[in-house]
């Protein structure tokens, strides 16, 4: 058997299809998670299934319906297109592929949903893959997301005789390559309007305020992008700040919130404003719909004048860059 380094590229995971049923199969899958949802089963489950995975999937679907890639020659067929998430991760996969070489095969794995874990770790085996690299796509480290993809893997390896070497990656936050591309992607944002905002958003995907109370890093993390972004740009606290959004069931989330914020900054005589996602690094769900479209009609009901979503960094060259140097450093070193 071939002896090679395999590196698996793992995101958080879209549903199969728009729909009802892929969506309840989806959050079913994300909202079992312990990670996510901390609280007692004997509590959680009775909702979760009782009241949650009854009425949230139709809402949800239609959500995703609205972002959903329509590659050239499937117009209208939703259930043959892919998730936006799904197809950047693999556009991203191709560069790092390209960068790395014959030497490493790259691929890809969502926490939840398809392609799994569990079947891009098959697939990398049979590929003759021994060592294994895990490269989670969240530039700051949460519980929630970074920690249960090493969950993910260690489930999907645990019923196994025979497992790979392994290697993570725990966050690249700060790392100035991920500052400079952020602060690039602005820019070019920026060079592609008529007008300039008079605030910049930073808005990262939110977290139970208990979690952090209870020693997770990522707010820290989140605040330390946005400052290190600041210098990037050399603007004020007052021009650049962060704000979380996409907050869920009745705890309190980590303040200030995206929505409430835009909804306000009218008031305050802010009436252009742009909104870039730096814990994200495909678009997805949460940038494409809740971002670019709900609070973009949500600041404008305000009484804002401009909005604009800054794209995730995707796969820009940039970007790919980056990955594929980071794997290259601080996964791949001994193995190549």
């Amino acid at each position: 058997m071939t002896d090679k380094a395999g590196l698996l590229l793992v995101n958080l995971g879209s549903p199969d299809g728009p729909n009802a049923a892929a969506t309840r199969k989806y959050l079913g899958q994300f909202l079992h998670d312990y990670r996510v949802i901390d609280t007692s089963r004997w509590i959680w489950c009775p909702i979760l299934h009782g009241i949650i995975l009854r009425t949230r999937p139709k809402k949800s679907a239609q959500a995703y319906a609205s972002i959903w890639n329509q590659p050239e020659g499937l117009e209208g067929d939703l259930e043959r297109m892919e998730a936006p998430l799904i197809r950047i991760t693999r556009a991203q996969a191709a560069g790092v592929q390209e960068r790395l070489g014959d030497d490493v095969i790259v691929d890809i794995a969502m926490r939840y949903g398809n392609p799994s874990i569990g079947d891009a770790l098959d697939s990398l085996k049979a590929r003759g893959c021994t060592r294994i690299a895990i490269l989670p796509m969240y530039p700051q480290f949460a519980g929630a997301t970074t920690a249960s993809v090493y969950d993910g893997v260690a489930m999907a390896l645990e019923d196994r005789m025979d497992v790979p070497e392994l290697r993570f990656m725990r966050h690249y936050y700060d790392d100035p390559r991920f500052i400079t591309a952020l602060g690039q992607s602005v820019k070019d944002h920026l060079a592609t309007l008529d007008w300039t905002p008079d605030v910049i958003l930073t808005s990262y995907h939110g977290l139970p305020q208990s979690y952090v109370d209870k020693g997770d890093p990522y707010q820290g993390e989140c605040l330390e992008t946005t400052e290190l972004l600041r210098s990037e740009l050399d603007m004020s606290e007052a021009q650049l700040y962060a704000t979380f959004q996409s907050r869920f069931g009745p705890k309190a989330w980590l303040q200030p919130y995206t929505d409430k914020t835009l909804e306000a900054l009218p008031g305050q005589g802010v009436k252009k404003v742009a909104v870039m996602m730096p814990g994200f690094s495909a678009d997805c769900l949460e940038t494409l719909e809740e971002i670019a479209i709900e609070a973009h009609e949500s600041f404008e009901e305000a009484g804002g004048e401009k909005f604009t979503a800054i794209p995730c960094l995707n796969a820009r060259e940039d970007h790919i860059d980056l990955l594929a140097e980071l794997a290259r450093e601080r996964l791949l070193t001994g193995w190549l």
